[in-house]
């Protein structure tokens, strides 16, 4: 009964992801038909299938073409590949450092990137360059934690945790200083709206650059999720089960890591997606991560690609992700402590 029960559910899941993906791209301050929707989209579809060869006969204008190719497709396709990304890495570090308090910024990840951003915005780069600079940040900041924990005489995952959150504090002090000497009419406000989250600058071009990363992070984490259940268990245990766990450990932070980089180098400081989503997974699915991760990676999408919709839709002016996702999943994951849903499996 439970079977039948868990895919009912990741069916219902999977409908409401190509729900959300194709309804989304029918919102937006510009309005395009739902036919010329998708006909614009199968057509760019044939193209690339054909390499340019075949196409369907235009019956769009190049305004509409413009809208839904140039701005609607790589945002939407954006959320979604973020959204999922962040919530399995999410899934992964929660159950790596047994811990449902953990997000996928737990070791610097996000606050790298963000001082890379903003050094990127000072030395007066270009956005593709910012994007570059901020995703080497990312990666850089996780790997000095890496190797802070290695080297610590605690000799657990504590000593990674507390070198993560140093730092973490270290970046966001460095982006402080940054902020503090940046030009107030220009630099300033372009840090301060990067790090509060937003997707209004995604273009193709960048969804191109940060798909290599987050799927090189996604797919052995999908491959492999089934041995991530073992770090929940002793090292002894796992080992007579065939699983090397410091490996596995190494292989998990180095997915996270590259997933969680790819995403923020894109759309800025995103939280709350990879800490409370996982616990609405659990919710539905139980702790087993053979199920766990790929349905919080379908409503870790569908639940971005909502939030950009309000965002771009709900005001005269766009409102950052960041902030909604904060607004959003703050109070949601509140709920969770206080109903003890952190604790309950399906």
């Amino acid at each position: 009964m439970k079977r039948n029960l868990y895919r009912s559910r990741m069916i219902a899941l999977i409908i409401g992801f190509v729900i959300m993906f194709f309804g989304s791209f029918l919102l937006g301050r510009y309005a395009v038909s739902a036919d010329r929707t998708f006909l614009i989209l199968a057509d760019r579809l044939l193209r690339g299938i054909s390499k340019g060869r075949l196409r369907l006969t235009q019956i769009w204008d190049a305004a509409e073409a413009a809208a839904v190719e140039n701005v609607r497709l790589p945002r939407i396709a954006a959320a979604a590949l973020i959204g999922a990304g962040l919530s399995a890495a999410g899934c992964a570090f929660q159950a790596m450092f047994r811990n449902p308090m953990v997000s996928p910024d737990l070791l610097g990840a996000s606050t790298g990137a963000g001082f890379g951003a903003a050094l990127g915005i000072l030395l007066g780069l270009r956005y593709a360059e910012i994007t570059v600079l901020s995703f080497i940040f990312g990666l850089a900041a996780v790997t000095l934690a890496y190797f802070v924990g290695r080297k610590s005489r605690i000799r657990s995952n504590l000593a990674m945790v507390l070198a993560g959150v140093m730092i973490g504090s270290l970046f966001s002090s460095a982006t402080s200083f940054l902020k503090l000497i940046a030009d107030t009419q220009e630099q300033l406000p372009a840090i301060t709206y990067w790090l509060m989250g937003s997707l209004s600058s995604v273009r193709l071009r960048d969804l191109h650059f940060a798909m290599l990363p987050i799927a090189l992070g996604l797919l052995p984490l999908l491959s492999f999720r089934w041995r991530i259940n073992l770090l929940s268990v002793s090292e002894a245990e796992a080992r007579s089960m065939g699983v090397d766990t410091g490996k596995l450990r190494l292989l998990v932070i180095a997915c996270a890591t590259l997933v969680t980089a790819g995403s923020v180098s894109i759309s800025g400081m995103i939280g709350w997606v990879g800490l409370v989503i996982p616990h609405i997974g659990r919710l539905l699915f139980g702790q087993d991560q053979k199920r766990l991760m790929p349905a919080s990676m379908l409503l870790g999408a569908s639940f971005l690609m909502l939030v950009d919709d309000v965002a771009r839709t709900a005001g005269a002016r766009e409102i950052p992700i960041g902030i909604l996702t904060s607004l959003i999943g703050a109070p949601l994951f509140l709920y969770l402590i206080l109903s003890g849903g952190t604790e309950r499996e399906a």
